[in-house]
């Protein structure tokens, strides 16, 4: 009797917030009050368009998917635009710090990441962190089984790259998160649902440090059963189950669930594959690129925003190093075109296949800068100029 009234109170609670969420306006047009907002639509969504259009994804999406992996630092983006179809993966950020260990989170102040099934409850467009989505943490799950006076709250995906016991993620993937979330609630999806698990369960290193975890602590088996079989599952059907909450806090998962984990656990690799990407080439005549100029390409803001962006690269860069790397320096080339684009970048030596494939990414979406000038004497000519830059990526950058 106790599980029918309490899933019955979740299904009235859901019907509630629906009838409310209903009639609001378009909750992107609603968010365009707000400055970063707008900033954020500036500056990324043409680039989400381009990025969803090379990847054969419909923009924007009506449907999100996020799921974060805190043993891997790694966060997921899935999309589909019809609710019966498929997820089709989007794009997977590096998560930059992440406080506490392996396990739930359990009460205030403990500085752990939560881990279980949790959607968006809020959007931030004011956030100290500039933009942050939070999640209904404690959920139904964790008011059962958290410190019953003070569970801890205020759990968010967010920006600036710092954490107490958030997802934190760098600023202009937070504006690309926000803004797909934001056009994703417009269409009418109120909850977003966002799940965490320990680590990912088909990366033999993760899962390996998991289960000298749980021999450790044999009181979070139940749990990482649970988020592991909800894993398997969508990596089977790309769909997400049904999840129940029992009355003793405990999550209840289909049959069907149960039955995708053994054949799917048995395909466990021994670590992600690093995928090169096919990347544009744009053409030059190398006769055409000048080895001098009257006046060097100019990064947006100077030499002392060209430093900032390289030491905030670095935060975004030195989770990738190897265990045995403390430091990397990495030389890369790349062409600032007369309309300062930057064009054809390229690895000339350093870093790690992972590492390089992450910095490129970054280089294709260094804002524009200033183009080169050829003579000063009479009426500017902007000119291509090829560049060559040694980025430093430590584990430990200095302040």
């Amino acid at each position: 009797m106790n599980k029918i009234l309490f899933t019955l109170g979740l299904v009235l609670s859901v019907f509630s917030l629906k009838s409310q969420n209903s009639i609001q306006p378009n909750f992107a047009e609603y968010q365009r009050n707000f400055p970063r907002f707008n900033g954020a639509l500036a500056k990324r969504e043409d680039s989400l368009i381009r990025q969803f259009r090379e990847k054969g994804l419909e923009w924007p999406a009506k449907y999100l998917y996020i799921r974060s992996f805190k043993y891997d630092s790694q966060l997921e983006v899935w999309v589909k635009n019809e609710k019966d179809e498929p997820f089709k993966l989007f794009k997977t950020y590096k998560v930059c710090a992440m406080a506490g260990t392996l396990g739930p989170k359990r009460m205030e102040g403990d500085y752990q990441v939560p881990e279980g099934f949790y959607y968006i409850n809020e959007f931030n467009p004011r956030s100290i962190y500039h933009l942050s989505l939070g999640l209904n943490y404690p959920n139904a799950s964790d008011r059962f089984l958290s410190d019953a006076i003070q569970p801890g709250g205020d759990i968010y995906i967010h920006g600036s790259c710092v954490t107490t016991g958030c997802i934190p993620i760098t600023d202009t993937q937070i504006e690309e998160l926000y803004l797909m979330a934001s056009y994703a609630k417009s269409f009418g999806q109120d909850f977003i649902p966002v799940h965490i698990f320990p680590v990912k369960f088909n990366n033999r290193r993760s899962s390996e440090y998991l289960n000298r975890y749980v021999r450790d602590f044999a009181d979070y088996a139940n749990l990482a059963s649970s988020l592991k079989e909800v894993f398997y599952y969508f990596e089977k059907y790309k769909k997400l189950p049904v999840i129940m909450v029992n009355g003793r806090g405990s999550y209840v998962l289909d049959e069907d669930v149960k039955s995708a984990l053994p054949s799917l656990e048995k395909k466990i690799i021994p670590s992600a594959p690093v995928i090169k990407k096919q990347r544009i080439t744009v053409p030059f005549n190398e006769k055409d690129i000048p080895n001098t100029v009257q006046k060097l390409p100019e990064f947006p803001g100077g030499i002392t925003a060209f430093k900032n962006y390289l030491r905030q690269l670095n935060l975004e860069l030195a989770p990738f190093l190897k265990e045995d790397q403390h430091t990397a320096y990495i030389l890369v080339e790349f062409i600032v075109d007369k309309n300062g684009k930057v064009l054809n970048p390229k690895i000339l030596k350093g870093g790690n296949d992972q590492l390089n494939e992450y910095l490129l990414d970054a280089l294709e979406q260094m804002p524009d800068w200033k183009p080169a000038v050829r003579d000063e004497r009479n009426t500017p000519v902007n000119v291509p100029m090829k560049l060559k830059q040694t980025i430093l990526v430590e584990t430990k950058p200095e302040a």
